[in-house]
C-alpha cells in the first residue's frame, strides 16, 4: 500500500489527501470518544478506544478496488487514504494512550508514550534505509524472470528487524513502500510479484481473532461494542465528508469517501493487544469491544466499500 503514497501519486493528489485523512481520523476519534463517555464508559477505556477508531483495513480495501477493475480518482484517492490514515491513527492512538496514563495517574505509562513516538520515527527511517536498496535491487533482471524471491525477501528482512528493534512492522513497510515506489521506475513489477499471499494469513488472523473472543465479556460488553461500530461508522462519514468538502473535491469523493472506509482489522487488533499490556484494567473491555467490532466491520464494512465504489463511478462527474 505504501505505493500509493509515492511522491508522484501525492504531487497529483497530495493535499486532498492528508486534508481529508487528517479529518477522516479526526471525526472518528472525536465522535466514539464522545459517544462512550456519554453513554457512561469508563474515561480510560473510553480514550483508548477513540484512539483505536481511526485504524482501518487497507488490505480488505485494496482487495475491493483490485476485485472491481475500476479505475479513476475516486479509487486511487480512497486507496491513498486508506494507506495514510494508518499512519494518523498510529499518532493518535499514542496521544490517547497518553490521556489515558494522565487519567489513571501511571506516570510509567506516560513515559512509554513518548518512548513510542520514538518508535514510529524509528519504524519510518528504518523502511525508508532499507527501500532505497529494494528501489535499486528488486525487478532489474530479465523480462519474464521472478522477482517475487527477492521482493518477499526484503519485506520479510524489513519486518523481522522491526520486530528485533521493537519497531512497527507495518509503518517500516509502508515507509519501504513509499521509498521503492517513488525511486524505482519499475516499482510496479515488485509489488505485483509479491500480492495473493494475503489470503492465507488473512484466513489465519480470523481464526485467531474468533478464538480470542470471550463470549461472557461479550455479553458484558455488547452494547459498548454497538455503540462503538455506530459512532466510527457516523464519524468516519462526517469526518470524510468535512475534510472533502474543505479540499473542494469532487462531488463523488464527498458522497461516497467515507462509506468505503469502514473496515477495521489487524492494525485495531494490534493496536488494541497493546493497550492491553500497559492498561490491564481495562484488557477485557478493550480487546472485546475491538475483536467483536472487527468481525462486524468485516463482515459488512466490505459490501459497503464495494457499493459506494460501484455508486461513485456512476455519480456525475466521476
Amino acid at each position: 500500500l505504501g505505493h500509493q503514497l509515492s511522491i508522484p501519486a501525492l504531487k497529483n493528489r497530495g493535499w486532498m489527501v492528508v486534508g481529508i485523512s487528517v479529518c477522516k481520523v479526526t471525526g472518528a476519534t472525536v465522535f466514539v470518544g464522545a459517544a462512550l463517555i456519554i453513554f457512561g464508559v469508563n474515561p480510560v477505556v473510553a480514550l483508548l478506544l477513540a484512539g483505536i477508531a481511526p485504524a482501518t483495513a487497507p488490505a480488505s480495501i485494496f482487495d475491493l478496488v483490485h476485485e472491481s477493475g475500476i479505475k479513476g480518482e475516486f479509487p486511487e484517492t480512497l486507496l491513498s487514504i486508506a494507506a495514510i490514515d494508518d499512519v494518523w491513527g498510529l499518532l493518535i492512538f499514542i496521544l490517547m494512550m497518553a490521556g489515558s496514563a494522565i487519567l489513571a495517574g501511571d506516570a510509567a505509562v506516560t513515559a512509554g508514550v513518548l518512548e513510542g513516538l520514538k518508535t514510529l520515527a524509528g519504524s519510518v527511517v528504518l523502511g525508508v534505509a532499507l527501500g532505497v536498496p529494494m528501489a535499486y535491487l528488486t525487478g532489474r533482471i530479465q523480462r519474464g524472470e521472478p522477482t517475487q524471491a527477492e521482493a518477499l525477501g526484503f519485506v520479510l528482512l524489513g519486518a523481522g528487524i522491526a520486530e528485533a528493534l521493537g519497531m512497527l512492522p507495518i509503518l517500516t513497510a509502508m515507509a519501504m513502500g513509499v521509498t521503492v515506489a517513488s525511486l524505482a521506475s519499475h516499482h510496479d513489477r515488485p509489488f505485483d510479484s509479491i500480492q495473493g499471499f494475503e489470503w492465507p494469513f488473512m484466513i489465519l488472523f480470523f481464526v485467531l481473532a474468533g478464538a480470542s473472543l470471550e463470549m461472557h465479556a461479550l455479553l458484558v460488553a455488547g452494547a459498548v461494542t454497538v455503540v462503538y461500530v455506530l459512532a466510527r461508522c457516523l464519524g468516519i462519514v462526517a469526518g470524510t465528508g468535512m475534510g472533502s468538502r474543505l479540499v473542494g473535491a469532487p462531488r463523488p469523493l464527498q458522497k461516497w469517501l467515507g462509506v468505503a472506509l469502514f473496515p477495521q482489522a489487524g492494525v485495531a487488533i494490534g493496536m488494541a493487544l497493546f493497550a492491553a499490556q500497559k492498561f490491564p484494567e481495562a484488557a477485557s473491555v478493550v480487546l472485546t469491544v475491538v475483536v467483536a467490532s472487527t468481525v462486524v466491520l468485516e463482515t459488512i464494512g466490505p459490501v459497503f466499500t464495494r457499493l459506494a465504489i460501484r455508486a461513485a463511478e456512476r455519480s456525475p462527474g466521476a
